[in-house]
């Protein structure tokens, strides 16, 4: 691997070159023609446009196009990052055809794991718990209204091939079903160009757990402990914190002894995440689904366990062994954690119109700092140009202390 290609935009294709960079790689970046003054065309060896005849999200999204580029300029690594084709197995299969390394699983994974009632079906294998819902993925109006008779309410919708809080609707009565299940299906199938959804029970008091692993081509798998992921809005993550406050740490251990045990059985390799719903009220805990990519939050769990994830990830697709020298984390014992860390996720959105998000140019930027503060951003400076066409986000700012914060409630 001499040159890795960051198929994204924004924060995180920063962060994928500046790992790259320190594993010695040359860097290339890819914007599209709106993406043309954006900072992560900036710090890359070399970027180029593409897409000149899509559209903002679609230049990102055409893989025939990504992997001529690739083949063209001689990138022999390409890492997809979060959200756009992090979880379409179409493109390692692409990259599989041109002889390019894909910096995550493999086709077979993402299609075991992309499809999330799949990844129901494969818990349910492992004797690991999961939320009552749907087997498979449905469509029809009239097959969605017995099965929600079935589940009752209130109940989620949610998409079948994607994440991020995209496709999913909370249904608190029967009324509400028919409109609810066209708004998410619309916006699965604009988001993950699939709009297939699946139904299960909606379960008010939660916590929302999730568990970092870690898979290499050698069959080892460790988990990286839990973050705890329960502020959100549109049920979408905006505070985030781990190790998780207030969660019974032997709750933490069966929650992270389940995700390993999922990822062994599908051979999982690359970064991912396991994700968990605990009744606050109850105690109990359901398996919700995986994704199978690097998350936006994971900087929380760099900072208490001092594992560097997407450095890793691409090591991992380098062929190098998690307990080896390169990668060196522990054989037989859990990864350490030390202190907490949070991450906050800072947007440009309207607090007086319902926190839409916002656009525009940003005049004046005065960027947090001091010890125990991390950042990781793209547009955060002034004399940015925001623009409508993508995510609201601004920078990522994760603050570490090692003392305990006052639990969530």
């Amino acid at each position: 691997m001499h040159k890795l290609l960051a198929l994204n935009r924004g924060e995180i294709a920063i962060r994928i070159l500046r790992a790259a960079n320190e594993l010695g790689l040359r860097t290339v970046a890819i914007y599209s023609k709106e993406d043309r003054l954006s900072l992560h065309r900036f710090k890359a060896d070399e970027a180029y446009q593409i897409g000149e005849d899509k559209g903002p999200v679609e230049a990102y999204m055409d893989i025939p196009g990504v992997i001529a580029l690739a083949k063209d300029k001689g990138v022999d690594a390409i890492h997809p990052g979060y959200g756009f084709l992090a979880e379409n197995p179409g493109l390692p299969a692409a990259c599989d055809e041109a002889g390019i390394t894909f910096v995550g699983p493999s086709t077979q994974i993402l299609k075991m794991l992309g499809d999330k009632t799949a990844a129901r079906r494969i818990a349910e294998k492992v004797r690991v718990p999961i939320v009552p819902g749907t087997e498979k993925a449905v469509s029809g109006k009239d097959e969605v209204r017995e099965i929600a008779k079935s589940i009752g309410f209130p109940l989620m919708i949610k998409a079948a091939f994607g994440g991020g809080g995209r496709g999913m609707r909370v249904v608190n009565k029967p009324g509400e079903l028919a409109a609810r299940l066209e708004e998410a299906q619309r916006e699965a199938g604009a988001a993950f160009g699939n709009d297939a959804v699946f139904l299960e029970r909606y379960v008010r008091r939660a916590k929302h757990i999730e568990v970092q692993i870690l898979g290499d081509r050698h069959g080892n798998i460790v988990h990286l402990h839990e973050r705890d992921c329960t502020v959100q809005r549109r049920h979408q993550k905006v505070i985030e914190v781990a190790p998780a406050v207030g969660l019974d740490r032997a709750v933490a251990g069966l929650l992270a002894n389940a995700a390993v045990r999922i990822a062994e059985e599908v051979g999982y390799y690359s970064a991912g995440t396991v994700e968990f719903l605990v009744d606050m009220d109850s105690g109990e805990w359901f398996f919700i689904e995986v994704n199978p990519r690097v998350q936006v939050e994971h900087t929380v769990t760099e900072e208490v366990t001092g594992v560097d994830i997407v450095r890793s990830q691409i090591q991992i697709a380098q062929g190098k062994n998690l307990h080896g020298p390169e990668i060196n984390l522990p054989h037989d014992e859990p990864v350490p954690i030390n202190g907490y860390a949070l991450q906050c996720r800072v947007t440009t959105e309207d607090p007086a119109n319902g926190f839409v998000p916002d656009y525009g140019r940003l005049l004046t930027y005065r960027s947090p700092a001091g010890f125990g503060i991390r950042l990781d951003g793209a547009s955060a400076y002034g004399g940015a140009v925001i623009t409508p066409y993508y995510d609201s986000l601004l920078v990522k700012v994760t603050s570490i202390g090692m003392a305990s914060p006052t639990p969530i409630t």
